[in-house]
């Protein structure tokens, strides 16, 4: 665990948070920080949830793997224990079994937002946003656009949006809009004032967070 690092971090998605509080783009059901999962990054993300600040959430993406079920499992037990709301990625019956918070939706699900919360109203939904297009999507709690920043992983032939353009994002959505994308505690400071409701990470995260 990096404590520099962890401590930046969740200082400025709380900034985020109160200031999107004050312009209704944000409430107390959605967590400030996300930590995306992912399996080759974060091949043990429960550990990393473990240690995250009460508060905080979790956005489980298992990508089709075998141990789904099992991790989906250990997650629930470590972000119940921490006080750590749990989403899962694009599977709400493994939602259903885990006991989880809520669901998050790629881009290309988005469509199912809507019956997604008439079934569950007590769920939060966020979704995540690519382009423009997906801004005006229904039924979502959040959206989380990426790449803010350049970012590895799957966003790495994605250009970044860049500052001004979510900015623009967040301004024109109908819904509070999570930063990800290659941010990291030196550049998380940059998004106050965006309007971001909060941020979102996977490697940073796990390194400010994670096990040493």
């Amino acid at each position: 665990m990096n404590r520099a690092d962890a401590e930046i971090l969740w200082e400025v998605a709380s900034v985020l948070a109160r200031d999107g509080a004050k312009v209704s783009r944000a409430g107390p059901d959605l967590p400030p920080l996300l930590f995306f999962t992912d399996p080759d990054r974060t091949p043990r993300p429960w550990e990393t949830a473990a240690r995250l600040p009460a508060g905080a959430g979790v956005v489980f993406r298992h990508f089709g793997r075998a141990d789904a079920r099992e991790t989906a499992r250990r997650l629930r037990e470590a972000t119940l224990a921490r006080g750590v709301r749990l989403l899962i990625g694009l599977d709400a019956e493994l939602a259903e079994a885990v006991g989880a918070d809520g669901v998050h939706l790629p881009e290309r699900a988005l469509d199912q937002a809507v019956g997604i919360a008439a079934a569950r109203p007590d769920w939060r939904i966020t979704g995540a946003a690519h382009s423009a297009s997906a801004l005006a999507s229904p039924g979502l709690d959040a959206l989380v656009a990426s790449p803010v920043f350049a970012a590895g992983g799957a966003s790495a032939a994605r250009p970044p949006l860049g500052l001004k353009v979510f900015a623009d994002w967040v301004a024109a959505a109908p819904c509070p809009v999570y930063a990800l994308g290659g941010i990291d505690a030196g550049k998380a400071r940059g998004l106050i004032g965006s309007g971001a409701c909060g941020l979102a990470a996977i490697s940073a995260i796990q390194a400010a967070f994670g096990p040493d």
